[in-house]
């Protein structure tokens, strides 16, 4: 008995210490337009992803639309990224500040790859017949200052998928308010991403030919017919950061040091830090860590620098790269040009 009872106490002390965790269901991959969420600008992927609240150039309209209306000239810019399974990844995007009417920008996104021989199950060798796929986002924003220290902004988009005579097409908007708290130069800054109607696949390749009931003998075989794909979520996206710049400027220096605690719908939550040096509002060098807490990620250490030159006028050339470490995947390498004018 006595055996039985330490057994027992031995038992629930190892249950108390050492729970029993649960297969958990997640949500991982159950999104359409799972693109919205790749990482956009190559600065902003040199500081880990930790932008929300630093969102002060072209990609602040992918990031915090509310970083826009504190840029006091038009700027534009172009981002290329060799993604994963050489797959392009391609963002354009050009913002118009309007004095006292705020600012206003506009974007577009692409997820390319090259035109692939479609196989079947009898012919797994080819058909000869090539087909393509994309993703696609365009995108109208708005900011606007509320106060000399705090701002809000808006991104309207449109989205649209192919795969072969397929396609998917939804809209959605952002969301962002950014604020200046002026105690030592930190700012707060809040952004919801990608909040719209579920989408779904439709198209010709939808077409088959069924027999309404073959249960009854003489029916025709051959009704055409439309398969009924699922709806799926888009994948939103709330993010909430700090960032601070220590230096200030101090011996022609900048420090920014930021951080972003993410919760998407549809993966676990995790915390992105970063930080980027700039010497002389000429060269910068940057380093983050993307993903920290998450669950099974690929994402790690991130590294970035950039150049920025005076030109002809008031105009500024900006050039920057990221190298970002995916694990297993290999390595993600952006670039951007961008100019201010």
């Amino acid at each position: 008995m006595k055996k039985t009872l330490l057994f027992l106490s031995l038992s629930v002390l190892i249950l108390a210490i050492f729970p029993v965790q649960s297969q958990e269901v997640t949500k991982v991959g159950t999104t359409a337009a799972g693109f919205l969420n790749i990482d956009i600008g190559a600065r902003a992927i040199g500081m880990g992803g930790a932008f929300v609240a630093v969102a002060d150039d072209a990609t602040a309209m992918f990031w915090n639309p509310a970083g826009i209306a504190r840029l006091d000239r038009a700027q534009a810019l172009f981002s290329h990224t060799r993604w994963i399974a050489d797959v392009s990844f391609d963002y354009a995007a050009l913002s118009m500040p309007l004095g006292n009417l705020g600012t206003v920008g506009l974007n577009a996104t692409f997820l390319t790859m090259d035109e692939m021989e479609k196989t079947t199950v009898f012919e797994p060798n080819g058909t000869g017949e090539m087909f393509s796929a994309g993703s696609y986002a365009f995108g109208l924003a708005y900011a606007r200052l509320l106060t000399d220290r705090f701002s809000i902004g808006f991104n309207f988009k449109y989205i649209h998928e192919k795969i072969y005579h397929s396609a998917a097409n939804g809209a959605a908007f952002d969301v962002g308010t950014l604020f200046d708290t002026q105690f030592n130069g930190i700012k707060i800054a809040m952004s919801i991403s990608n909040y719209g109607a579920k989408m779904n696949m439709s198209g010709r390749d939808m077409l088959i030919q069924a027999d309404i009931d073959p249960l009854i003998n003489g029916n025709n075989k051959n009704i055409n017919a439309n398969l009924s794909t699922d709806k799926f979520d888009l994948p939103l996206m709330f993010r909430v950061g700090l960032a601070m710049d220590i230096l200030k400027g101090r011996g022609n220096s900048n420090f920014i040091v930021s951080a972003d605690a993410l919760h998407p719908n549809d993966d676990t939550e995790s915390v992105n830090v970063g930080g980027e040096y700039v010497f002389n509002s000429m060269f910068a060098l940057r380093a983050g860590y993307n993903s920290m807490f998450a669950r099974e990620s690929e994402r790690g250490m991130s590294f970035g620098a950039g150049l920025q030159y005076k030109m002809v006028g008031s105009t500024t050339l900006h050039l920057d790269y990221a190298y970002q470490d995916f694990g297993v995947l290999n390595e993600v390498q952006m670039f951007n040009v961008g100019l201010a004018f």
